[in-house]
């Protein structure tokens, strides 16, 4: 993998170029539907992950693993998850994808949720991963949300001390503060009502009960209409941010790029309806990072025309990248073995 900036080669179909066209199209095409094996991973503060596994696994022990960290709102439900994870496992890879605190099929125990900079859990799993799959390659995939936290995870990880093969970030929001403000105008604003809903329905029978420690009341929260609401009153005294620009400062992962050093693919559309225009105008890029950007896609969509039917590139480019990096992992540990003996 060649790192530095580099176009995409992805091509959407003719007629389905439209940036909104591309983030909604994915939500009405087919989708796969694997066997799924669901695990409850105990984190140290008491609170709880859900893992989905995709099943039959690899019966190999050192098969290839993959791990998916879904975006804001997302879950095993979400038609990127199954794609990306279906790809994967069609290439030889044990795939899993871990829903953030209360993305599961229940809420979460403790007071307290996700949000864009909170590696902790990733790191925890990913470590546990490794312990418990010694043999096996380690690679990493966020999506959004996800894919933001991911790369802010490989920043804080620069001696690679969890043993990652890889990482990529698909449509990361690496400008927190910016993408809050693209969400605040023109047809975006749709897009932000519906994350916002969902939020809103997932925190409010919470405040109700007193669960969680935050002076808003229900009638206030069911009156915010931005994001950035949202994060000022829920996200940031949750977690210990002073506000939402504080929240934003912190979480963003733009900053620490320049600090990646582990083989890190990032995919962005230049036409994604989530970020400003000229997102990675300015950022430093790592020697690691392999910047792909395209002038189409819009916002995790990449829906392109192959083989006489609509289909995922991105489930293709991810599936493409993970075979390439454990061919030669493959490699590097045969010619090791070879001068062993």
């Amino acid at each position: 993998m060649t790192p530095g900036r580099h176009a995409a080669r992805f091509r959407p179909p003719p007629g389905l170029a439209n940036r909104h066209v591309q983030t909604l199209l994915p939500r009405l095409l087919p989708c796969p539907q694997p066997m799924l094996a669901w695990e409850e991973l105990p984190l140290p503060d008491g609170d709880v992950v859900e893992l989905a596994w995709l099943v039959p696994s690899p019966e190999d022990a050192a098969a290839p693993l993959f791990v998916l960290f879904h975006g804001l709102e997302g879950s095993m439900d979400s038609p990127y998850a199954r794609q990306l994870l279906a790809g994967a496992a069609e290439h030889g890879h044990r795939a899993v994808l871990m829903h953030f605190r209360g993305c599961g099929r229940r809420p979460n125990r403790r007071p307290r949720a996700y949000h864009s900079g909170d590696t902790a859990d990733a790191h925890w799993l990913l470590t546990r991963l490794r312990h418990r799959y010694p043999r096996a390659a380690l690679f990493a995939c966020g999506v959004s949300l996800g894919a933001n936290m991911l790369l802010k995870l490989v920043a804080e990880d620069r001696a690679n001390d969890l043993g990652l093969g890889g990482a990529i970030a698909i449509a990361p929001p690496v400008n927190l503060a910016a993408s809050a403000d693209t969400l605040e105008r023109g047809f975006a604003r749709l897009y932000q009502r519906h994350l916002l809903n969902a939020l809103k329905a997932k925190v409010a029978s919470r405040l109700a009960s007193g669960e969680l420690p935050l002076t808003l009341t229900p009638a206030r929260l069911a009156g915010f209409t931005t994001l950035r609401e949202y994060d000022e009153a829920v996200t940031a005294p949750l977690h210990g941010f002073v506000g939402a620009a504080d929240y934003y400062r912190r979480a963003a992962a733009g900053p620490l790029l320049g600090g990646i050093f582990l083989p890190t693919l990032i995919l962005h559309a230049d036409d994604d309806p989530f970020m400003p225009a000229g997102l990675y105008g300015d950022i430093v890029l790592g020697p690691g990072i392999r910047l792909e950007t395209s002038r189409h896609g819009g916002h995790v969509g990449f829906v392109e025309w192959r083989d006489g039917r609509l289909g995922s590139w991105l489930a293709r480019r991810v599936a493409d990248q993970l075979t390439s990096w454990s061919t030669s992992q493959r490699q590097a540990r045969g010619a090791i073995s070879r001068s062993d003996s």
